[in-house]
């Protein structure tokens, strides 16, 4: 199972958009600074995320997550969520 995931860092406010196997220890990294692109940014918690079996599927969803189209779509999923 593959996860596309939003995490959202406490210290700035941003959000990352990424894709895994393993959600939990993604996490973990994230957090312990060992991710080069998020470490300046930690902690983060995460926010959203959706889970695929086709590998293709999940990376091509989180591609789209971070294209100006797919970020105003996960905007707006993100604003409906309690």
């Amino acid at each position: 199972m593959y996860t596309v995931y939003v995490l959202k860092s406490t210290k700035d406010g941003r959000t990352y958009v990424g894709c895994c196997r393993d959600l939990k220890n993604r996490i973990k990294e994230h957090n312990a600074g060992e991710v080069k692109s998020t470490k300046g940014r930690i902690p983060f918690v995460l926010w959203y995320k959706e889970e695929f079996y086709d590998k293709h599927k999940a990376f091509k969803r989180e591609q789209h997550f971070k294209t100006s189209w797919g970020r105003r779509k996960l905007r707006k999923i993100l604003e409906n969520l309690p």
